[in-house]
């Protein structure tokens, strides 16, 4: 349970940090802006494939967003991963 609470704080932070609406989120990585509420909320889980993308997107860690580690150090390929 610890996990989904971290995943929904930081996933809002970083979306806030980025100066991100839901919308805007959601359309980058193939979600609704409800379906954002919903997580950031911790009423909705999602996928292993959104959740790369929500990594890549901000450039952290999945173990970052997962609360497995406070480190948001991305270990990914450089550049744009589009």
């Amino acid at each position: 349970m610890r996990t989904v609470i971290i995943f929904k704080d930081r996933l809002k932070q970083l979306r806030l940090q980025a100066n991100l609406q839901q919308k805007e989120l959601g359309a980058q990585i193939g979600l609704s802006a409800n379906a954002i509420s919903m997580i950031e909320t911790g009423n909705r889980e999602t996928s292993f494939e959104k959740l790369v993308q929500l990594a890549e997107y901000f450039h952290v860690s999945t173990d970052y967003l997962l609360g497995v580690t406070d480190d948001p150090t991305w270990r990914g390929p450089e550049g744009n991963t589009d």
